[in-house]
């Protein structure tokens, strides 16, 4: 019975999570290995442990007040500024996005398919399965997704790493500090914990109407899919780190072709099925996210189970999106990588602001009444959004002073 329960509950939190691994998180995670090696191991504690928090409170606002993040941001703090951060977000989503289709370009042509076939037809795929869908089908469908990202464990053992030499070197703290270091830094928190993902988690806990009684076992869902995030990463980090450390590569296709030679066919194929997944994953994940958080923000009808004349601004910006970022990547000498990294640089730049409002909410005892936060956690919280400011900081004048 208590696994029926768990099963009715579980997805959110686990689809969330996984799918931050998505193509410019996986070509984050592949360039600072191949990069710094495996002593850059050392972020992925602190991202995954602020990421199980950061999930655990929008898991906790979506159950308390059954309202989207957009839609709680706009009630409370007002039109004017929730409108300024929506496209702020949008944009920062869009390039997101971008990344997303990028990686599928990738991918498709390791395995031989040129992108002007498979992006086309990924765009229609991921345009088909949410407006032609409900939300249970849907949620189904990208927990099956979740299944495939064990293509990095697999491939993480392929690479035949020494395990000795990897825990050591995690535990090493470098001693240089220049922004392309910190720059790295903060893209590996920013993809780890990115923005959109606490306003899709918060959307998704509503629209799967999870009770209050179950909040325990959907904070249970959010813990779990954030050390699921934090296994695939290390797994890309130390299959990067051991096979094409010390080298700057362009992403995690190039990864995946330059593994072929020095970890064998098996690691490099499953190394680029995992991109292929995660960036079709992503590309269905990322368009919706900005869909919710916009929709909600301007206060418009927005969920995946209403029909498209209840929402047709949902709908809407989700076929755009689709539709721009697909298009964008098939423009010629179009800068694929580069985009990549630097939505993940502006996820970690985006990620304290929306921290602070999420932080002020949930200690709001009139919104969110015995869910409110303590003030040990109201403490955690505004530390770790200290922490992250100073840190995005620290980048912007290294940068200044390069």
């Amino acid at each position: 019975m208590q696994l029926l329960l768990a099963m009715a509950v579980i997805g959110p939190g686990l689809i969330t999570a996984t799918v931050d691994n998505d193509a410019g998180g996986i070509a984050t995670y592949s360039a600072a290995g191949a990069r710094f090696g495996n002593p850059i191991l050392w972020t992925l504690v602190p991202a995954v442990l602020i990421l199980a928090l950061v999930q655990e409170m929008g898991t906790r606002m979506g159950v308390a007040t059954e309202k989207g993040l957009g839609d709680l941001i706009r009630e409370r703090f007002g039109a004017r500024v929730t409108v300024l951060l929506m496209l702020v977000v949008l944009v920062v989503n869009f390039g997101n996005t971008l990344a997303e289709f990028a990686g599928l370009a990738q991918a498709s042509e390791i395995f031989g398919v040129t992108r002007f076939l498979a992006v086309p037809l990924a765009a229609l795929f991921v345009w088909w399965l949410v407006v032609r869908g409900n939300y249970q089908r849907v949620e189904k469908v990208f927990l099956v997704a979740c299944v495939f990202y064990i293509a990095y464990v697999v491939s993480g053992f392929l690479a035949r790493p020494d395990w000795a030499k990897v825990f050591g070197e995690a535990a090493t703290l470098p001693a240089r500090w220049d922004s392309v270091y910190v720059g790295t830094v903060v893209g590996l928190i920013g993809t780890t914990i990115a923005p959109w993902m606490q306003f899709y988690l918060q959307a998704a806990v509503v629209e799967k109407q999870i009770p209050a009684a179950r909040y325990g076992l959907a904070r249970l869902d959010a813990v779990l899919g954030s050390v699921a995030t934090g296994v695939v990463a290390f797994f890309i980090v130390v299959t990067c780190a051991g096979q094409l450390y010390p080298k700057v590569i362009g992403g995690a296709a190039e990864a995946a072709v330059a593994l072929r030679p020095l970890a064998g066919v098996y690691c490099s194929k499953l190394f680029a099925f995992g991109l292929l997944n995660a960036s079709l994953f992503a590309a269905c994940i990322l368009p919706l996210s900005t869909a919710y958080t916009f929709c909600e923000g301007i206060g418009w009808q927005a969920g995946v189970s209403n029909p498209f004349r209840e929402a047709p601004h949902f709908y809407g910006l989700y076929a755009a999106l689709i539709i721009l970022g697909g298009g964008c990547v098939l423009i010629p000498g179009f800068p694929l990588f580069r985009v990549m990294l630097v939505s993940q640089i502006a996820n970690g730049v985006l990620l304290p602001i929306i921290l602070v409002y999420m932080l002020i909410l949930i200690r709001d005892r009139g919104i969110m009444g015995p869910f409110a936060s303590s003030r040990l956690g109201g403490f955690v919280g505004w530390a770790t959004t200290v922490a992250l400011t100073a840190l995005t900081v620290v980048y912007l004048y290294t940068l200044i002073r390069a």
